[in-house]
């Protein structure tokens, strides 16, 4: 990871961007509803964000596609008036999803709804726009009442056995939290243990030695193994998570394809969707196998009966650990489900893509595959000290998993644009013949430390 060189960006982006690229009704309120989370205290947790943008965004592809019937609905209960304003219908149903979840923000949600509809033509299109856009909003809330994502419930390690998870520092005193997230209604997938993780290595085995030194090597607060780019990518994805990442992402791949307001909704929904449901997926498989955190790991590693590892008792984390189990890593699962849909719709790359947060002003990740973006979570997870490198590739397989079965068994085309499918496959083939150069910018230092993305084994 670093600042691209700006000549070479300049031409990726001209060769990338249409001349006509611009924001539309879908990606405005898709960034509205990001800015609505970051406004909340506490923070919205990156679980239940995943499940209100997939509301939102679900609500806003129910409403458009009422009118323009590009895709399989995902309710089919709403019916649309004829020249109703897709437009009007995706503002408002965003704004009643986010005013409903979030009503401390009700009066910035009101002037920015006021905002965009004062943007459209106001006559009977709008109107109807409007009262199919409000009636999609109630029908995924309705829909979502009762998902499971509340009551809160808690964790509490049964044993203190070696392997077993424990309380890190950063818990409650309750116990390991979301565990009723792994109850969670799915979105798109058939059942919460539908792409449950394998058991991770035995203590013993020498993949888990391999693992459990690498990020005691790298992870700890104090590593003088860790470089600078590795140290920022992990603060970076320790700040922005699944939902934070790759809404961005969609929005910047979006405006340089041109992308119409329908395929926008659509995108938008199985992006989040995805994140979801490899959310909830992965909390099924973290309390089914409750594998302790490295930190634990590290000062207890006397204790797992590994002739490879040691024990390190003043080991500390670079950054602090969520506290539920290590297997699998649930960035890596909801980045990776992301990952598939977006591969799925738009190609791995070229694309030009560039992350910030105000919270890292010195930091801006520049990419040019959707790949690069999972190997800096994965190392971002490694190097911060609170994943081993099998977590990372569990979460990614499952993750992977999960966005394909999304994208593929929801909101598919409708009969009338099945030809398009073609045309998409047909244009991402041509894509990939592009000279080599003009694919891949080396946005990546040649110093991996020893570990990193080349020692990633494959699925299963």
């Amino acid at each position: 990871m670093k600042i691209a060189n700006a000549a070479a960006g300049a031409l990726v982006a001209m060769l990338l961007v249409p001349a006509a690229s611009r924001a539309d009704a879908v990606t405005d309120w898709n960034e509205i509803m990001l800015t609505t989370f970051a406004s909340q205290t506490p923070p919205v947790n990156p679980f239940a964000a995943g499940r209100f943008a997939a509301i939102t965004q679900l609500a806003v592809f129910e409403a458009v596609n009422a009118i323009e019937r590009d895709y399989q609905p995902y309710l089919g209960t709403l019916a649309a008036p004829a020249g109703a304003s897709p437009e009007a219908a995706a503002v408002t149903a965003a704004h009643g999803v986010l005013v409903h979840y979030f009503p401390a923000n009700a009066a910035q949600l009101d002037a920015a709804r006021a905002a965009s509809l004062d943007a459209i033509l106001d006559g009977p299109a709008k109107e109807d726009g409007v009262a199919l856009g409000a009636a999609a909003a109630a029908a995924l809330i309705d829909l979502r009442s009762s998902d499971g994502s509340s009551p809160p419930r808690f964790y509490v390690p049964a044993s203190a056995d070696p392997g077993v998870w424990q309380l890190t520092p950063g818990c409650p005193a309750a116990g390991g939290i979301l565990l009723h997230w792994q109850d969670v209604q799915p979105f798109g997938v058939d059942a919460n243990d539908q792409f449950r993780s394998p058991p991770p290595p035995a203590l013993t085995s020498a993949r888990y030695a391999v693992d459990f030194n690498e990020v005691k090597a790298v992870g700890g607060q104090n590593s003088t193994k860790r470089p600078q780019h590795r140290a920022d990518v992990a603060q970076f994805y320790n700040l922005v998570l699944a939902v934070g990442v790759w809404n961005p992402a969609a929005r910047q791949i979006a405006a340089a394809r041109g992308s119409s307001l329908s395929a926008n909704a659509r995108t938008f929904a199985l992006l989040n969707m995805a994140i979801s449901d490899a959310l909830v997926t992965v909390m099924e498989t973290k309390y089914h196998q409750p594998l302790w955190r490295p930190e634990t790991a590290i000062r207890g590693g006397d204790s797992d009966g590994n002739r490879w590892t040691s024990a390190d008792p003043d080991f500390v984390p670079f950054i602090v650990a969520p506290c539920f189990p290590s297997y699998g890593s649930a960035h890596a699962s909801a980045s990776y489900a992301a990952r598939a849909v977006l591969e799925k719709i738009h190609g791995a790359g070229p694309h030009f893509i560039e992350l910030s947060t105000p919270a890292l002003r010195n930091v801006a990740l520049q990419y040019t595959r959707l790949e690069q973006i999972t190997d800096d979570i994965d190392d971002a997870r490694v190097y911060g000290g609170i994943h081993f490198r099998f977590d990372q590739e569990a979460g990614a397989c499952q993750g992977t998993q999960v966005g394909k079965y999304v994208a593929a068994h929801n909101l598919r085309r409708s009969h009338r644009h099945a030809h398009e499918d073609r045309w998409d496959r047909e244009a991402l083939a041509w894509l990939h013949t592009l000279p080599s150069w003009l694919t891949r910018w080396d946005l990546w230092s040649n110093d991996r430390s020893g570990f990193g993305r080349h020692h990633r084994r494959p699925c299963g």
